[in-house]
């Protein structure tokens, strides 16, 4: 007894006893932390040992309902804060510029502030436990350690967002695994695809030499280079009877007179889906595949494209050029849904689906003005048919409706209003059948057979004027729908001037652009600052957020005014605000990441319209966050924090109080 009361060997037991124990502890909490950690991301991507060194260095610490965990009274951020359980809330320091979104709710699994301890500077947000709460604590030397030792950390710190995006479509590609399983994905790099060193000419060989070589290899095209072997032209078998036999040249004329010039190339690291939406949008059966100096490498065809898919690009485009009736163009629209939903189903991203989707539609449009042109001629007349709306932007989802319009000019000698009867008619027949064909008619009636979307072009200019003059609220709905136009048939140029008439009236009127501020900031996300989303937004639909009203639509109202204050002529959405930004000196990783939230709103309404939509009726744009998973979540707030600020920057540069 008394040895041990003195310090002798019993002691020494009982640290060693100790000593074992707290390791012991060390080692369940290091457990702990990794199987919690495996179900957040980035940290399920990371590897063993970079968890195993973030359970080292990170220490868990209690912050009680109402406590202040950091802000920027408290100077340089000293650690990188994970929550484990709990609810805290991030408001903005000092002066807001959009005080009503100033506050943003976080849980577990999220973390903060990663832009400040990652620049080493004193948080601009205040982050309170709104109840009682356990965060992980990383102090951030060992954080930016992390950072250099895990690619997928540094990944998720440096591009929070697009991190999440990725993650975000693998998940998508695994729940749909089993309906894409028997399909090739569109993302392979077409330097996988096709014919590899396809045979080629120059352009001084003769016809005769050309077709023999194709007819003894088996080949249905024939590629024209140069002596850099970069392509020239093409030569296909549907040439032979247009180019050579109806026009009598001699099989001794060399290749160049019948060959199509000037042919689409893409270069192999471009996908099979770039090549697919190329010969939607330009009505070709053959891409060629050139190397980064230029050079001829592959060629990929619509056979090769529609080995990759059940529904092939080449029967759905053939069945529509073909189509002699709006019945059977019907069948080609449910096909265009299937074939957009398999390129869905294999992670294509949304901004590429829904441009697909638009190419598709606007030749479902073409081909129904064809049918119609047969029972109405305009024949010396100048006019184009518009599309106006998502169409317009190159936007459309599986969910959409008409919005189109008709402008012409009167030719010499006759009379206006006879003219715009014929087209009237014209235009109320061609919106019936494509309500047929699947584009349900629009309730506003912004369509060609309204007289008041049925316009010469210097009524249009005079609209538009009209509209920027007196931006009253009628007038900047009407901005919000028609200055998103673009030709779809006819003379492309009424258009073109349309466009530059559009452009230089609203740069010039500042009043204008601030009034279409002002009513772009009516809207705002919907951020909860308790709870993570408002969900009683929409009366009718209790717990559901239309993502299209609170989402997608700040972003495109957004782009919309950038784009009339730069000059810019697109469209559509995020090639507005690619142009517009870099016009107006924004950094890209700030651009990068509003487009990221874009894309995800859109990816989330293109799945929930398929998913959701009922035999012959397609979704709507209403979701349940509470429905969603994890992961999907996380992105949708993420998403709205960037159109909110977005909306921030809208509001600073056109000073709207």
């Amino acid at each position: 007894m008394s040895e041990n009361m003195s310090g002798g060997p019993g002691d020494e037991s009982l640290a060693a006893i100790g000593a074992e124990l707290r390791d012991d502890g060390r080692r369940r909490m290091a457990g702990n932390t990794q199987a919690f950690l495996k179900k957040h991301a980035p940290f399920n991507k990371m590897s063993a040992a970079a968890l195993q060194t973030f359970g080292e260095k990170a220490q868990i610490v209690f912050y009680p309902a109402g406590s202040e965990i950091i802000g920027p009274d408290a100077g340089i951020v000293r650690f990188f804060y994970l929550i484990e359980s709990g609810k805290v809330q991030a408001r903005q320091a000092g002066e807001v510029t959009v005080t009503e979104y100033s506050i943003l709710s976080l849980g577990a699994g999220e973390s903060f502030p990663i832009g400040a301890v990652t620049a080493g500077r004193p948080s601009t947000n205040i982050y309170t436990a709104v109840e009682d709460t356990f965060c992980y604590q990383l102090p951030a030397e060992d954080y930016l350690a992390l950072m250099a030792s895990s690619p997928e950390f540094n990944l998720f710190c440096t591009q929070y967002i697009a991190s999440l995006l990725d993650q975000s479509r693998r998940q998508l590609q695994q729940q749909f695994a089993q309906k894409a399983s028997e399909q090739q994905t569109l993302n392979s790099p077409l330097e996988g695809i096709g014919a590899r060193n396809p045979l080629s000419v120059t352009p001084d060989t003769p016809l005769r030499e050309a077709l023999e070589t194709m007819s003894r290899v088996g080949i249905g095209s024939m590629v024209v280079t140069d002596t850099e072997k970069k392509p020239v032209g093409i030569f296909t078998r549907s040439d032979l009877l247009d180019r050579v036999v109806l026009a009598d040249l001699p099989l001794s004329a060399p290749i160049s007179q019948a060959m199509s010039a000037t042919p689409l190339t893409l270069e192999e690291h471009a996908t099979a889906y770039d090549a697919m939406l190329a010969m939607a949008t330009h009505g070709i059966r053959h891409v060629l595949v050139t190397n980064h100096a230029g050079a001829l490498t592959g060629v990929v065809s619509e056979r090769d494209l529609f080995a990759l898919q059940r529904i092939g690009l080449r029967q759905i485009r053939q069945t529509i050029e073909s189509a002699p009736n709006v019945e059977a163009l019907k069948q080609s629209a449910a096909d265009v849904r299937q074939l957009s939903f398999n390129m869905l189903a294999q992670g294509i991203g949304s901004e590429q689906l829904t441009q697909f989707i638009s190419a598709l539609n606007d030749a479902l449009t073409r081909r129904v003005i064809q049918l119609n042109l047969e029972r109405h001629s305009f024949e010396g007349i100048d006019w184009a048919w518009l599309a106006f709306g998502s169409e317009g932007r190159d936007e459309q989802t599986f969910s959409t409706d008409q919005d189109n319009g008709i402008v012409f000019t009167v030719p010499e000698g006759m009379e206006k209003d006879a003219l715009k009867q014929r087209f009237l008619a014209f235009a109320l027949d061609t919106n019936k059948d494509l309500d047929a064909v699947g584009f349900p008619l629009c309730k506003g009636n912004i369509m060609a057979s309204n007289p008041q979307w049925c316009m010469t072009l210097e009524e249009w200019k005079g609209q538009f004027s009209k509209w920027i003059r007196t931006p009253e609220p009628k007038a900047l709905l009407n901005a919000t729908i028609f200055f998103d136009f673009r030709p779809l048939f006819g003379k492309s140029e009424l258009a073109d001037s349309m466009r530059r008439h559009l452009l230089s009236q609203a740069s010039a009127t500042p009043v204008f652009l601030q009034a279409m501020a002002r009513n772009a900031l009516e809207v705002g996300p919907p951020l909860g600052k308790i709870r993570d989303f408002v969900t009683d937004l929409e009366p009718e639909h209790p717990g559901k957020i239309d993502l299209k009203k609170y989402g997608s639509r700040i972003f495109v109202d957004v782009a919309r005014i950038y784009a009339l204050a730069t000059g810019v002529h697109n469209t559509n959405s995020i090639q507005r605000l690619r142009l517009a930004s870099q016009r107006l000196s924004t950094k890209p990783e700030e651009i990068n990441a509003v487009l990221d939230g874009l894309n995800f709103i859109q990816l989330l309404r293109l799945q929930h319209q398929y998913l959701e939509g009922e035999p012959g009726r397609q979704g709507d744009n209403l979701i349940d966050p509470e429905k969603l998973n994890e992961l999907d979540r996380r992105i949708l707030k993420e998403s709205f924090r960037q159109a909110r600020k977005i909306q921030s920057r809208l509001k600073l540069d056109y000073q709207v109080q």
